[in-house]
């Protein structure tokens, strides 16, 4: 992969809106996880009968408590790590950022057979010390089998190459918030990094329609502009019909009148990679504050976690921190962890070279992300 293109200046006003966007991304995103954690092997029948005929309107305890993230969570966390990884490592001349971010994963992989973080394993960072990040949210088999060895997957020769599922979509917010890259890279470093777990051109071409679609929502343009975009770059691919038609329908959908379950339910479950982004970038369309737009893409009978979670990156991008529904961010299991890994990013992105670069402290940054 090339170095990207361009960059940008940064006033303290625009790095405080970037900021604003990462947490949005982040949280949002998570939050959205949280809320169909508990709800999304249940049919929509199920959910009215156990929650009311609205369905579910708030956290339901999962893992033994409110606003437990899943693996889908964790995995965009690492995905996050990885990004600054690599732009740290760009100072030694080392430049192939999906090769940090499968690193990442790695990392990743290694909180779900092990206890805890073991001290001794030199280069892990901060993030993969946090012993909340150990315990097991329902992986999904590909993120397992494609992580279980140091082999990492390529367009070329991806793994699962038969795996369409909506895993390596979910993960996939970050990339989108690299501001400074142009679009066709940002589309490409999605599905590079899908293919290391998710190897049908579904999911890998959905993964990197919803960088596509983040990445314009950062830079300041709507949603419906940002899907356009990505529709363009998606038709240049082969393979790319499933997930521009799943695209299309979601658009299509919006103008059919009052959304609903039902509605959402007529763009699949969720489980394959494009349903679950068309079911987010549909809720997100249609969605009157995040709260409204993040219940609507919990409440049906699908992966309402995954389903969830594009949405609330989405939204969380378009509107920053401060349209997060203050009592689901306050119960969100890790906020203060995704917090500063958000802000760690904004830096790194803003001020990179200041933060590794040869003064005293930064070493400091350096025990963070380190280069090996």
């Amino acid at each position: 992969m090339t170095a990207p293109v361009g960059g940008a200046l940064w006033g303290r006003a625009e790095q405080q809106d970037f900021r604003s966007r990462v947490r949005g991304c982040l949280l949002g995103g998570a939050i959205g996880d949280a809320l169909g954690a508990a709800v999304e092997f249940a049919s929509l029948d199920e959910i009215r009968e156990q929650h009311g005929p609205d369905g579910a309107d708030d956290y339901v305890p999962a893992y033994g408590r409110r606003g437990a993230i899943t693996d889908d969570t964790q995995l965009t966390m690492f995905t996050v790590d990885g990004l600054i990884r690599a732009h740290v490592r760009r100072d030694t001349g080392a430049w192939h950022p999906p090769t940090d971010v499968h690193a990442a994963y790695r990392r990743w992989f290694t909180t779900q057979h092990e206890w805890g973080p073991d001290e001794r394993r030199a280069g892990d960072g901060w993030l993969a010390r946090e012993e909340w990040l150990y315990a097991r949210r329902s992986p999904g088999r590909s993120s397992l089998s494609g992580l279980g060895d140091a082999v990492m997957g390529t367009v070329d020769k991806p793994k699962n190459p038969e795996s369409s599922s909506c895993a390596a979509v979910v993960r996939s917010a970050p990339f989108g918030l690299l501001v400074g890259w142009e679009p066709q890279l940002v589309f490409q470093l999605g599905v590079e990094c899908a293919a290391q777990t998710d190897g049908h051109p579904t999911a890998i071409l959905a993964a990197g329609a919803f960088a596509a679609i983040v990445h314009g929502l950062v830079r300041g343009e709507g949603l419906d502009a940002s899907v356009q975009k990505a529709l363009v770059q998606l038709a240049t691919r082969p393979g790319h019909e499933d997930t521009t038609e799943a695209l299309k329908k979601a658009v299509g959908t919006v103008r059919q009148g009052m959304p609903s379950p039902e509605r959402v339910e007529s763009l699949g479950e969720g489980w394959s990679a494009h349903e679950a982004l068309a079911i987010g970038v549909y809720c997100a369309l249609v969605a009157e504050d995040m709260r409204h737009g993040l219940l609507l893409s919990v409440n049906h009978g699908g992966d309402s976690d995954s389903t969830a979670a594009v949405c609330g990156s989405l939204l969380g991008t378009l509107h920053g921190e401060t349209a997060l529904p203050p009592a689901w961010l306050a119960e969100l299991e890790g906020r203060a962890t995704m917090l500063e890994l958000a802000d760690d990013f904004a830096m790194e992105m803003t001020q990179g070279p200041a933060l590794h670069g040869p003064a005293d402290s930064a070493h400091i940054w350096l025990t963070r992300y380190p280069r090996t």
